[in-house]
């Protein structure tokens, strides 16, 4: 299945794909690379996870005692089995769209076996993105705010200079994002795993204190904490949770990575350390429960203080800039699925072309992280709106899984649903209990996400019915060419290419080409942009060229939803299969729709004034498509949608 398209793509993040004739990393330097990329966000979630948790449990004033430490330990240590091992490690990384993962890979996927018509799938595609940009403003706030948060802890007099330092940190972060991420990609790994063994060796240093926390890997623990506290562990639930964000960038990574580098990397450097660090601040609070007041920080003796906040700064940082590039990725995965208007997509990188920046996703990411600091102040505050964005994306993901798994991986309906219930259920009890901090600050994500939510489906709704309209406007491709062959107009030198998303359709600028100039050149191509269900598609099957007369050809460009358009090269793949053209002759035809809105027909009138909104603020198609500028032509016409 394929979905015709005008908006454009993105190129593959692996240069094997295109045959450049690199070789591609080794096996290790994957599983290192992931260390950093996939592993950034959840790696530093024990900065505040645990004591957010044992907060919740004691309602933030009551005892600390043996049964409540060891049921939240207990806890998390199970959710990190159950959602992160079980869910995402062994069995979502087996539901790779020809080795892509995320969201929108998903979508593709269960359109193609479930049908396009399906309007349930498109979605929960559509929440899932809502709620993974919420996700990308929150990360960065409270990853970064707990970092140096860690100065409080130095000394008290540094703390009026926390929010300062927080918002410089964030503000560089995005300033650079322009210049692209090699140079400082390439040292994610390295700096992430001397903080994954930073942080193990601290909680082993703890562990001694109180050994009893080892009892905790017993789920007998969990199910008796959520027992005894009714209301209170559905919160502590809540803030539990806070350990396994970061879950959904092994999936969204899949295709950067690879299944077993990011398997391996989890289960021999990440799990581990990430349980023993929670171990060690266990034991710590057991013995000294007044460390809640930041027991991450205060179990690191007082010479490794400033080293540690600094490399928890670098974690953080390096967490930030993961979820920032997944944003950039969606946003061109979705334009390219016809959820969102063009956007400018500049590369930053001659050799990667998955190394992309988008302005206006930048900014607008940056903005929303600097309002979320100066709002919530503290990374504690925050920490009531993280999470509810997360599960939401996660039971998506289980749900859009289901129809995968069955269909795609042929499993029996009835083993799918026995695999795949217990883990959606897990999900929406995950989510049920994050629905309790809505009002401490989980309306944001779900603010944010209800109005991106409206965006894309108006965005969706509104070109499909662009599309009919100008459908009824055009005819039929073959009807004009047979006419123009009987009585042709006058013909002048080189060659015309003619955009419609309708190869079947004669496109409209042709028709007002022909109705304003009256002459045909001597060689004309009407081109179609289609989106694949694919990630990629290999360059033997990108182009599909089909002579229809001497002056006509139908050209098809096949690009997947992971891949970048460039016409241009596209017509030299046409040139190497025949095809005869030559750059500097040809002229590009596209039609600049001036849309209105109407009062009778189509959506209501403020939802036609949004979508007016957003084709008129759409990157420029020849900019787009990589046209070159002095050789485009505009015409203008106008529709009512």
């Amino acid at each position: 299945m394929t979905t015709t398209t005008d908006q454009g793509g993105e190129a593959s993040d692996d240069p094997a794909i295109h045959g450049s004739g690199r070789k591609p990393p080794s096996f290790w330097i994957l599983a290192l690379g992931s260390i950093g990329v996939v592993y950034g966000d959840i790696g530093t979630s024990p900065l505040y996870a645990l004591r957010e948790a044992v907060l919740a449990a004691t309602d933030k004033t009551g005892p600390i005692t043996q049964p409540i430490i060891l049921g939240v330990l207990s806890l998390i240590i199970w959710a990190l089995i159950l959602v992160v091992t079980a869910k995402y490690v062994f069995i979502l990384l087996n539901a790779d769209n020809k080795g892509e993962g995320g969201t929108l890979s998903l979508m593709a996927l269960s359109q193609r076996v479930m049908g396009s018509n399906m309007v349930l799938i498109p979605t929960l595609a559509m929440i899932g993105a809502a709620l993974f940009y919420g996700d990308a403003m929150i990360t960065p706030a409270i990853s970064v705010l707990s970092a140096v948060e860690g100065l409080k802890i130095i000394t008290p007099a540094l703390e009026p200079f926390v929010l300062p330092i927080t918002l410089a940190i964030i503000v560089g972060l995005f300033a650079v994002q322009s210049r692209g991420t090699a140079s400082v990609a390439a040292l994610f790994g390295p700096i992430t795993l001397v903080w994954f063994v930073a942080i193990a060796l601290a909680g082993l240093a703890h562990i001694s204190d109180n050994p009893s926390v080892l009892l905790s890997f017993s789920p007998h623990y969990a199910v008796q904490f959520l027992g005894d506290h009714g209301m209170i562990g559905l919160v502590t639930l809540g803030a539990v949770f806070l350990a396994v964000t970061g879950a959904e960038a092994l999936y969204a990574d899949l295709g950067h990575f690879g299944k077993p580098p990011i398997q391996l990397a989890w289960i021999i450097v990440v799990f581990p350390a990430l349980v023993i660090n929670y171990l060690g601040q266990g034991a710590l609070l057991l013995s000294n429960p007044a460390a809640v007041e930041n027991p991450f920080y205060l179990m690191m003796p007082p010479w490794a203080l400033i080293p540690m906040v600094v490399l928890a700064s670098a974690a953080t940082i390096i967490a930030s800039q993961a979820v920032i590039t997944g944003a950039f990725s969606l946003t061109r995965q979705a334009i390219q699925l016809g959820l969102l208007p063009r956007m400018e997509i500049r590369f930053t990188s001659e050799s990667n072309a998955g190394q992309i920046y988008l302005p206006q996703i930048n900014w607008l990411v940056m903005f929303g992280v600097i309002v979320l600091v100066l709002m919530f102040k503290t990374s504690g505050s925050l920490a009531s709106a993280y999470g509810i964005a997360v599960t939401g994306t996660m039971v998506v993901t289980s749900m859009m899984a289901i129809f995968v798994i069955w269909k795609y991986r042929t499993w029996p309906l009835w083993a799918t649903l026995a695999m795949m219930l217990p883990l959606l259920a897990l999900d929406v009890i995950f989510l049920g209990a994050n629905s309790l901090k809505v009002h401490d600050g989980g309306y944001v994500p779900l603010g944010l996400g209800a109005i991106l939510m409206l965006v894309m489906w108006t965005w969706r709704r509104g070109t499909k019915i662009l599309f009919a309209k100008t459908r009824k406007l055009e005819v039929p491709l073959a009807d004009l060419v047979k006419s123009l062959s009987k009585r042709p107009p006058h013909s002048v030198p080189g060659t015309a290419v003619f955009f419609t998303s309708d190869p079947e359709s004669a496109p409209t600028a042709l028709l007002h080409s022909l109705k304003h100039y009256k002459v045909l050149h001597e060689n004309n191509i009407v081109l179609t942009i289609r989106t694949s269900d694919l990630p990629t598609v290999a360059d033997a099957d990108k182009v599909k060229l089909e002579k229809l007369t001497d002056q006509f050809s139908r050209l098809v460009v096949n690009y997947g939803y992971s891949e970048s358009p460039d016409i241009p090269e596209a017509m030299a793949l046409a040139r190497k299969r025949g095809f005869r053209f030559n750059i500097m002759t040809t002229s590009f035809f596209l039609s600049r729709r001036n849309v209105q809105a109407s009062n009778h027909e189509g959506m209501p009138m403020w939802q036609d004034k949004l979508f007016i909104g957003l084709a008129r603020n759409a990157n420029n198609a020849s900019h787009y498509f990589r046209l070159p500028a002095d050789r485009v032509v505009e015409v203008g016409s106008q529709i009512m949608v």
